[in-house]
């Protein structure tokens, strides 16, 4: 099998359901595999960070997409996200990225942890009170989502009475960042992304109109003060982008980590007693089962090459992390669930320039989170078959039923 053959396995439905057989057979091609005219997959570890780190290597942003894809530009959902940090290069992305950094800052996440301690203990108790007759409890819905929506959304500024809705529009949006092969698939994201920004319209209103020690309020004073530093366009879609990055990809971290220590539950005892950290269950949670599996990167200019495979201006490099997590050049036995791991680099919040701003804090909530939810609910055990999401870039559950007793 072939790159081109892999990738396109990929995108199909056993592909997205489990991804991890076919890197392996990309693994076995080399660490830069190309894929088709004008395409190359990164698989192994360090080939995935030199494409992350180096600038060279850009996103396909606005212009480009509605270069080569001028229907790009008749969908709500593709276009918001192309007015974010997500999707821009330089010298915009530094600026925007900048503004957010200012008041997304590791001391103001580091302040949050009292917040999340109370916060899982609120819905564990809410849990122990669904679960508590022995029926199952869905974890990805009284668990997952609703910690790190809570708490990107305490950040943000967002009444607690609207959060609940935002799952289910912020799993139609991030459809947009799928490969679609039928521009009909983006209906429902395209109303989502139309939803999300009126409803930050209001919100930025009433902030402007009313501030407080709130992100919003941040970015909103930015934006009032100097549209040339952040423009209203730039806002809106940033404010979505913090929204949804801020619990779409953390809700996958905790169901996909739950998972493994049901499957591994010398771990969970581990983590029970400490002799697992849950730092360590963490990163090995990332490494092996990643909620973003798959990013891409453009090279911007002449010369560049990635292990030996030339990438020539305009080219596409699909940078897979699943599969660079996994390499075997880089850690031994890379397919073992082991978060006593000392070496572990995962790649799954990027590098460089597009490293994410919320990793500190996703971290933050699975390392208050994991160890708690085990030591509330000792017998805590699976009911059922969970059902994955069907999706490639961003993996993780779409139930993962539980009984805690």
């Amino acid at each position: 099998m072939d790159g081109e053959a892999i990738i396109g396995q990929l995108m199909g439905p056993e592909g997205r359901a489990d991804p991890y057989p076919l890197y392996r057979r990309a693994h076995a091609l080399g660490p830069v595999v190309p894929c088709g005219p004008g395409m190359a997959m990164a698989v192994g570890h360090r080939a995935a960070n030199q494409v992350l780190r180096n600038p060279a290597f850009g996103v396909a942003d606005h212009g480009m997409r509605a270069d080569f894809d001028p229907e790009f530009l008749e969908h709500s959902s593709a276009v918001l996200l192309s007015r974010s940090v997500l999707e821009t290069n330089a010298p915009h992305h530094a600026r925007v990225r900048s503004l957010i950094a200012s008041v997304f800052t590791a001391r103001r996440v580091a302040a949050l942890e009292p917040a999340v301690v109370a916060a899982v203990d609120a819905l564990l108790d809410e849990m122990a009170g669904q679960g508590s007759d022995g029926s199952p409890v869905d974890f990805m819905d009284s668990f997952a989502f609703r910690l790190p929506v809570g708490v990107i959304c305490e950040l943000l500024g967002v009444p607690e009475a609207d959060r609940y809705r935002f799952r289910g529009l912020a799993a139609d949006l991030t459809t947009a960042l799928e490969f679609i092969a039928d521009p009909s698939e983006l209906t429902a994201a395209d109303e989502a992304a139309d939803e999300l920004a009126g409803y930050f319209t209001e919100l930025a209103a009433e902030r402007r109109a009313r501030p407080k020690d709130d992100l919003v309020s941040a970015l909103v004073e930015v934006a009032a003060a100097d549209a040339g530093r952040l423009s209203g366009q730039e806002l809106l879609a940033n404010l979505v982008l913090l929204l949804v990055a801020g619990f779409e990809t953390t809700t996958n971290l905790l169901g996909n980590g739950l998972a493994l220590l049901f499957e591994h539950p010398a771990a969970a005892a581990g983590l029970r007693d400490g002799t697992v950290t849950p730092a360590g269950l963490t990163d090995e949670v990332l490494r092996l089962d990643s909620p973003v599996q798959l990013t891409s990167r453009i090279a911007l200019g002449p010369g560049l090459a990635v292990e030996g495979v030339e990438t020539p201006p305009g080219s596409a490099v699909f940078v897979l992390i699943g599969a660079a997590n996994r390499d075997p050049d880089r850690y031994e036995r890379p397919e073992v669930f082991d978060p006593a791991r000392t070496d572990s680099q995962p790649l799954s919040f990027g590098g460089g320039a597009h490293f994410c701003l919320g990793a500190q804090l996703a971290k933050l909530e699975s390392a208050v989170a994991m160890p708690a939810l085990l030591h509330r609910f000792p017998r805590l055990a699976p009911a059922g078959a969970p059902t994955r999401r069907d999706r490639l870039v961003l993996r993780g559950f779409e139930t993962l039923p539980v009984t805690l007793r």
